[in-house]
């Protein structure tokens, strides 16, 4: 029944999770368990002329939409097929000028509308679970989300009421509600911000803090490959939170956002929270370092930049829990990172990086994609600044993960051997 299954997949019911995906047939480590295309997706305005808005490549010479100026495509192929959608935003885009300002949850749910308008049967990213299926929580949502999709119904009104015909106010505040809880982002082999896409199909798996596979994308498809051996009737499980963070703070962030409470065995146990918890030697010299040279350098160059502000912001609301845990410690190192990457400034770079990556391999399971983006910032970085024999060894730790969650023919893979080869 192609409702119900995929190929050596089915649909099922948990108990006390209700519907769920498992394996009906073994699935190895790296093997691909399946493709899912896009129901709809859109690319970030801040990736614009990078990337294709209808496939998602990145190359130079893109071609611009001759309408707007804003919209860029790898060839006509591209351009026309990405109009039904493009022109939802194309005139709008014009005429609204700098006040046009549509979040991308907005700009999707429009696209999903002209979806659903155009496509009247099954598409190939619902053989198992139909958009309309997708669990809402809308009974769930609190005040202040409620607002929050309020706000996004008047501006998805206010921008798109040329082109779309809307279901009533009711019907859209579900919508709102469904990509809330199942949108993925989609990012590149650095975990860069590229879009966001909604796979009904996708949506059916179920979380653990130990997943039993990962979702990476090719284009604007989510691919779905084991992280550990499986065995028939085993259930496909996915992480839908960063796993860095300490059993209560997980839960916390799992409830917040999709309404439920894991009880894997991981949060069972909470075998691995001594070491997230942590508590840092109070005249560790490290902490006021890493505060004054972010603060230093965003201030220095960026203070328009909206950097800036976001640097300062988790200044505030880390502070008052910065000596207690290693995890929060290992983010303002990240975003520290980011601002010496955005000042070039690799020396810099290099330095937080090599900090964060040892507590990365031993906090995050196998086959992380923080991980593998870690070595490969750092083996660039390497590369860059003439350390050739490191650069090689990170880049070459990077792929071993890669060729197990994006597939040894992906192209980040591909072009990741090629570098290498090159360099």
């Amino acid at each position: 029944n192609t409702r119900e299954s995929r190929g050596g997949l089915e649909r099922f019911d948990s108990p006390g999770k209700g519907r769920s995906l498992r394996v009906t047939r073994p699935f190895k480590l790296g093997e691909l368990l399946f493709s899912c295309p896009a129901y709809s997706y859109v690319l970030s305005l801040e990736e614009r002329g990078c990337y294709c808005e209808s496939c998602f490549t990145r190359k130079n010479g893109l071609a611009k939409c001759g309408k707007c100026h804003k919209a860029f495509y790898c060839n006509v192929k591209c351009q026309k097929g990405d109009w039904a959608m493009h022109k939802l935003e194309c005139s709008a885009m014009t005429a609204f000028g700098e006040n046009w300002c549509p979040s991308e949850t907005v700009r999707l749910v429009a696209r999903i509308l002209a979806k659903k308008k155009m496509q009247k049967e099954r598409c190939l990213s619902e053989k198992i679970l139909q958009i309309g299926e997708m669990q809402s929580h809308i009974e769930d949502v609190d005040n202040e989300k409620r607002e929050m999709n309020e706000a996004d119904v008047a501006r998805l009104h206010r921008f798109y009421s040329k082109h779309l015909d809307f279901p009533d106010h009711k019907d859209l505040l579900t919508l709102f509600s469904q990509v809330a809880c199942n949108g993925f982002t989609i990012e590149d082999d650095e975990l860069s911000h590229l879009g966001t896409a909604v796979y009904p199909d996708v949506a059916l798996i179920n979380h653990s803090c130990l997943p039993s596979v990962i979702v990476t994308f090719k284009g604007t498809s989510a691919e779905i490959r084991a992280v550990k051996n499986m065995k028939p009737g085993d259930e496909v499980l996915i992480s839908y939170i960063d796993l860095l963070y300490p059993t209560d703070d997980r839960n916390n962030r799992l409830r917040e956002s999709y309404y439920f409470t894991c009880d894997c065995q991981e949060c069972k146990s909470k075998s691995r929270d001594k070491t997230k918890l942590k508590v840092r030697k109070q005249r560790d010299p490290i902490e006021p370092e890493i505060i004054s040279n972010m603060v230093r350098y965003a201030r220095k160059a960026i203070r328009e930049f909206r950097l800036l502000e976001m640097c300062e912001q988790s200044l505030e609301e880390m502070g008052a829990v910065f000596d207690d845990s290693n995890v929060y410690m290992l983010h303002m190192m990240y975003q520290a990172m980011g601002v010496c990457l955005y000042m070039e400034d690799p020396e810099g770079a290099i330095r937080y990086g090599e900090k964060i990556l040892k507590p990365y391999k031993q906090l995050y399971p196998p086959y992380s994609l923080n991980v593998s983006s870690m070595y490969l910032k750092l083996g660039r970085l390497y590369m860059g600044w003439e350390k050739h024999s490191m650069g090689i060894s990170a880049l070459k730790k990077a792929m071993a993960i890669m060729e197990v969650a994006h597939g040894k023919d992906h192209y980040y893979v591909t072009e990741l051997r090629n570098e290498m080869t090159q360099k």
